[in-house]
């Protein structure tokens, strides 16, 4: 199976644009692409999905610690497909801290054995890209750097300077690159791209892109360059990683909440639940008038401040929860579930009357209020996890949760072998659990194996 990294020298360089184009132009020469992202990004991996009909995963080795794990989630997609894109997070030597080797692109790289292809905004510039080149190849020299593509090019001409000054100067090949007035402007919003479900001919838009990349870049030689290495294989992996697929006892139905407004999920996740015997079934919370039956309920991130009044109208499913909820059956919800399950959520100064789960009022702030890695403890057993339990996941919102509620989880930062943040959060009401915190289930082979049990927990 064929792989190869496309990463950036910093946010902001086009990395996501000439990703989605190479998807798509590779695409158009008749090959299957599998896409995947490092990092925990949820909507890159939606336009990825969109893009090349196939779900989209996440690589991320902070929310996911064991490297046998982060391989097999790699090659049980890439084995199906000709072809594996990767993009990268941020640069491609920024992870958590300063280490190079801590949850960077390059770190991930190495681990699943990827080349990678660097995409350099080559705007004003000429020779001196030759030197930004060079600093990022020595820099690691354990790193596969197989190539460079430039972006913002004003003109063949200013292609061929910069092209020309990186290989007289450097080994490295360029395969092409990306003009100034190609780039596809993608919408954002206060969490990155605005999901691609809300923009019009999205389709169209990257199928364009995809064209003009085959007229600009090198496709067969990006392909070339991909390795096609012999692997373990995704089955041996697995033989070890079966404490993971554990099947669940009895019949259990796992109710999500899936809309516009609600649709953070980890694609592995969810088939992991799948896998164990466990019946989905989607729901939403903005369109649905009856709130499912399930054993378990299961509502994640997403833009409820979006769709505030279209979720606050919905009173079917917001009574549906509550009952739920009181009776004691299992909810976990992360971040925007949090925000739903509140009393009210307060956007623009106007407010919307929310589930009623927990006491509090969810406000949208003007800059981020948490972001990144954090691990998170809870004193008491929860939805999720055992007491004094480890939890891996990151934060990413632009609201602040205001409440009367007894928060039961320590959350804390690290970086570089220091902890330089402590709070508390997460909170706790019958059999409701609700935080900040965004998690990978598979993390850790009893995670889900607690939350899936209690739906048998005597009520």
């Amino acid at each position: 199976m064929k792989k190869i990294v496309i990463a950036g020298t910093g946010s902001g360089v086009g990395k996501t644009t000439i990703t989605l184009g190479i998807m798509a132009a590779l695409q158009q020469k008749g090959l299957s692409v599998q896409p995947f992202k490092v990092g925990p990004d949820y909507i890159d991996t939606a336009y990825q999905t969109k893009v090349t009909g196939r779900a989209s995963r996440n690589l991320d080795s902070f929310l996911i610690q064991n490297d046998d794990v982060l391989n097999y989630l790699f090659e049980k997609e890439a084995e199906k497909a000709d072809i594996s894109i990767i993009e990268g997070v941020m640069g491609l030597y920024d992870g958590l801290g300063i280490d190079k080797d801590n949850c960077s692109t390059a770190s991930v790289a190495k681990k699943i054995d990827a080349p990678v292809i660097l995409v350099i905004d080559g705007k004003a510039t000429s020779t001196s890209v030759a030197a930004i080149v060079k600093g990022f190849v020595e820099f690691d020299p354990d790193l596969n750097l197989a190539g460079v593509i430039l972006n913002r090019i004003a003109s063949d001409n200013h292609y061929g300077l910069v092209k020309a000054s990186i290989e007289r100067y450097t080994d490295i090949p360029v395969l092409g690159y990306l003009g100034k007035n190609a780039m596809v402007s993608l919408p954002s919003r206060q969490l990155g791209l605005v999901p691609e479900g809300e923009i019009d001919n999205l389709s169209a838009m990257i199928t364009d892109l995809g064209q003009t990349l085959t007229q600009t870049i090198d496709l067969d030689k990006l392909i070339e360059l991909a390795t096609d290495d012999t692997y373990q294989g995704a089955d041996q992996r697995r033989s070890k990683l079966q404490a993971y697929y554990k099947p669940v006892k009895q019949s259990t139905t796992v109710a999500y909440a899936l809309d516009e407004a609600f649709h953070f999920y980890y694609q592995d996740n969810l088939e992991l639940m799948a896998e164990k015997g466990v019946t989905l079934i989607p729901f939403s919370p903005m369109n649905d008038d009856v709130l499912p039956e399930a054993d378990l309920y299961y509502i994640g991130g997403g833009y409820p401040e979006e769709f505030a009044e279209e979720l606050a109208a919905n009173q079917g499913i917001k009574s549906g929860l509550l009952a739920k909820s009181k009776a004691g059956v299992p909810i976990y919800a992360e971040c925007g579930g949090l925000m739903y399950l509140g009393e009210s959520l307060e956007v623009n100064e106007k407010s919307y009357e929310m589930v009623g789960v927990f006491k509090g009022i969810s406000r949208m702030t003007s800059g981020l209020k948490r972001f990144g890695y954090c691990q998170a403890q809870a004193t008491t057993a929860t939805t999720l996890a055992p007491a004094k339990t480890v939890i891996y996941g990151h934060e990413f919102h632009h609201s602040i949760f205001e409440t009367t509620e007894t928060p039961i989880m320590t959350l804390e930062k690290w970086r570089d072998g220091e902890m330089i943040k402590t709070w508390q959060g997460g909170y706790l009401k019958n059999n409701t659990y609700a935080s900040y915190l965004h998690v990978h289930f598979f993390q850790h082979p009893e995670l889900l194996d607690w939350f899936l049990s209690r739906s048998r927990v005597e009520r």
